[in-house]
This record gives structure tokens, C-alpha cells and sequence, in this order.
């Protein structure tokens, strides 16, 4: 039960930055597919949005989509194309190879937390656990959730931070929070 407690806490927190991101933008470039349509899933809100083309591109190259478009729930930290391009020239592309795809799928299931944890989830653990909450990914790593100037934060293994800014996007097996920035384990 604690460990639940902390994977919540943690996720809360980043979906508390998430939220106060969007109120200040109050636009979500996310749209959802229809109930019950096959691109309802994380995989198809993803696919069906041009911010994420390359976050699709790598889910296909590290043979997660069908893991990513099952029954779930997760909870996915899903960076743009904007927070890839951040990444030194050349890195995604290295990645998509199918020689790297171990390395790939270790960076792609550090985003993905199991269970569904909306924005005001996180922001009660960060709350509940003095300003930030540890998050155990799927790749068995964690981040970090704490809040700065209202936004949720992420912070990786590596020190490295990442803000999240689009929270609570429904998908039929979970919730997506976008963020700016890859996280690395």
C-alpha cells in the first residue's frame, strides 16, 4: 500500500503542473479519438495529433503499440516533437534504429506509469508528500514530481527536468500528460 501511495503521489504531482499549465493556455492541441473508436487508445489520441509524430514514430520502432493499446490503464508522460527535437541532433534518429531498440524501449516506458492518475492525483501527492513525490515508471525507474512557480515538474535520473504542459488528455486505456522535455533514465 505504500508503494501505491508513492506511485500516486508522484504522478499527482506532474498532473498538478499539467493543470496549471492548461488553465493558463486553456487550448488542448490533443484530440481524442470517439468512444469507442479504435484511435481512442494512447497510441491513437497520439497518432491522431501531429505534436506527438515523432513520439508515434518510436512507440512503433520499439514494438509498444500493442503493449500501449491494451486494456492499461497507464498513465503516459508523452513528450511533443518540440521535446524530441531538444534532444542533441541526431539522437532520434540513432534511436529509431533497429539495432538500439532495447535503448529505446527503456526510454519510452520511463514516460508510462501503470494505473491512471489525473492531474489533481498528482498535485495530492506532491502536497500529501512535502512538495514532491517519487514516481515508479514501467521501466522500473522513477521521476521525481514537485511543483515550481504553479507548473508540475518532472526530474529524471539524471538530474534533468521536464514541465509538464497538458494535463488530463482521456484516452480509452488512460490518461496522457504532455511534457516539454524527454526524460532519461
Amino acid at each position: 500500500m505504500n508503494v501505491k501511495k508513492l506511485m500516486m503521489s508522484t504522478v499527482l504531482g506532474a498532473m498538478l503542473f499539467s493543470t496549471a499549465l492548461i488553465s493558463a493556455n486553456n487550448t488542448n492541441p490533443i484530440v481524442p479519438g470517439e468512444e469507442g473508436d479504435s484511435k481512442s487508445t494512447i497510441v491513437g489520441v497520439a497518432a491522431a495529433n501531429e505534436n506527438f509524430t515523432t513520439l508515434v514514430a518510436a512507440v512503433k520502432a520499439a514494438d509498444l503499440v500493442e503493449t500501449l493499446s491494451s486494456e492499461g490503464p497507464f498513465t503516459v508522460f508523452a513528450p511533443t516533437n518540440d521535446a524530441f527535437a531538444k534532444l542533441p541532433d541526431g539522437t532520434v534518429e540513432t534511436l529509431l534504429k533497429a539495432e538500439n531498440k532495447g535503448t529505446l524501449t527503456s526510454i519510452l516506458t520511463y514516460h508510462v506509469v501503470a494505473g491512471k492518475f489525473n492531474a489533481s492525483d498528482v498535485l495530492g501527492a506532491i502536497k500529501e508528500n512535502n512538495g514532491s513525490f517519487k514516481i515508479t515508471t514501467v521501466n522500473g525507474e522513477t521521476l521525481t514530481a514537485s511543483l515550481k512557480d504553479g507548473k508540475v515538474m518532472l526530474k529524471d535520473s539524471k538530474g534533468n527536468w521536464s514541465t509538464i504542459i497538458l494535463t488530463d488528455v482521456e484516452a480509452s486505456n488512460g490518461v496522457i500528460h504532455a511534457i516539454d522535455t524527454v526524460v532519461m533514465p
